[in-house]
């Protein structure tokens, strides 16, 4: 089940379950559309990056969005 993390991991600007400036790499490292536009490739793994899939409201009912916050500025200079 893909975790929808709740924040960019470089800026730790809020994204939402239902935002459209979420991106993720195949680990689910997340990112905001400015960072990923600086960075290219994710600076944890190097995986390509794509749009994060938005979750149904429905579906978050009963799988909601992670809570966790991950927050690695030092790894996106």
């Amino acid at each position: 089940m893909l975790l929808l993390k709740p924040n960019c991991e470089c800026c730790n600007r809020n994204l939402p379950p239902d935002s459209r400036d979420a991106w993720i790499c195949s680990f689910e490292c997340t990112f905001c559309t400015e960072c990923v536009a600086r960075l290219v490739r994710c600076p944890n793994c190097e995986g390509e990056f794509v749009r994060r899939p938005i979750r149904p409201e429905a579906a978050l009912r009963h799988y909601p969005a992670a809570r966790e916050r991950t927050f690695k500025p030092q790894g996106c200079a």
